[in-house]
């Protein structure tokens, strides 16, 4: 009887554990994370940028594998309504003013707000904070006059740390 009991626990266990890391993996699958294309709106060229003669993300461009990871310790922060925010650079190869915009693909959630300082002029370098509401599969689009560059990122939060809060 013992035996059996043990037995049918390790299969749920096995079953409950295979089906998490299932669950994981098509949630990563589903996203399609951007690929840099090594595109910069800038002098500042890099493999991480990703854009167009008019505006690209970088130089140092999309996070590393498309994932933007929160964790204690590391970059990023998280909001008093428990946002997550980062920080983005851009490169605008025209004048205007940068918008950024984005929302999420891979369920419903509030649309991506974003900071961005007027204190950088209005052509080249532009450092901004990116706010994802929510982890997931966030599409962001980054606007200068009638140019724009859109990317797809997956946010991920590990763990939680009152470090790392910002209001």
């Amino acid at each position: 009887m013992l035996r059996s009991m043990f037995l049918a626990a390790s299969c749920w266990l096995i079953t409950a554990v295979t089906t998490d890391a299932r669950q994981a993996t098509v949630a990563s699958a589903e996203c399609a994370v951007t690929e840099p294309n090594g595109v910069s709106a800038g002098k500042d060229k890099g493999a991480w940028s990703h854009g167009n003669e008019q505006i690209s993300v970088g130089p140092f461009g999309i996070w590393p594998n498309g994932e933007v990871i929160f964790k204690p310790g590391g970059p990023g922060f998280i909001t008093s309504d428990g946002a997550l925010g980062m920080k983005f650079g851009w490169q605008r190869g025209l004048r205007g003013k940068l918008t950024i915009s984005g929302r999420r693909l891979d369920a419903d959630a509030p649309p991506l707000r974003s900071e961005v300082n007027n204190g950088y002029g209005d052509i080249g370098f532009h450092a901004s904070y990116v706010i994802f509401p929510t982890p997931g599969c966030w599409e962001v689009t980054g606007r200068v006059a009638d140019a724009s560059v859109t990317f797809v990122t997956r946010v991920t939060k590990i763990g939680d740390g009152p470090s790392w809060r910002r209001p």
